[in-house]
């Protein structure tokens, strides 16, 4: 099963990088995870941060794939510990259809990307820098997939 996590970002650490792809590649078999990095809008005195929290939006939208299944990651979104997660990946598994996970930038995501979200996913009531909240999806994914799999990497 593909697995995509949209960001709206610009050029990350090289310890963003590293870390993401060590959770990403340890995921195998049925599920994949792919990132795919959207341009962040200019932000500029003269460009209300609404604007450009749209204009990202709109080029994150135009990044999912034809009938995926969206989880937009937001501060309002629900807590799910991996055990739900695990859960939710197996559900996911059986609708056909590629997951993503849609990463706003710096003002967070435009209200048509929360709209288009069948889910809303909050990764921690604190506020995370963009290149931590990468490796924290590609890390918490990894565990429920090692749940899943009975692998002895989860320990409740």
């Amino acid at each position: 099963m593909r697995l995509l996590l949209l960001a709206a970002s610009n050029r990350q650490p090289d310890w963003v990088a590293a870390g993401y792809r060590e959770y990403a590649s340890r995921l195998r078999g049925r599920f994949v995870l792919e990132l795919k990095a959207v341009k962040l809008a200019r932000r500029t005195g003269g460009v209300p941060a609404a604007q450009a929290v749209a204009e990202e939006g709109e080029r994150l939208l135009a990044a999912v794939p034809d009938g995926a299944h969206v989880v937009a990651l937001t501060e309002r979104g629900a807590p799910w510990s991996t055990a739900d997660l695990a859960r939710k990946l197996e559900a996911w598994s059986t609708l056909g259809a590629p997951v993503c996970f849609l990463l706003g930038g710096p003002d967070g995501l435009a209200p048509r990307c929360l709209e288009r979200a069948a889910e809303q996913w909050c990764l921690s009531p604190l506020t995370l820098p963009h290149g931590l909240a990468r490796i924290i999806v590609a890390e918490a994914l990894y565990r429920a997939w090692s749940l899943l799999e009975r692998h002895p990497y989860h320990r409740p």
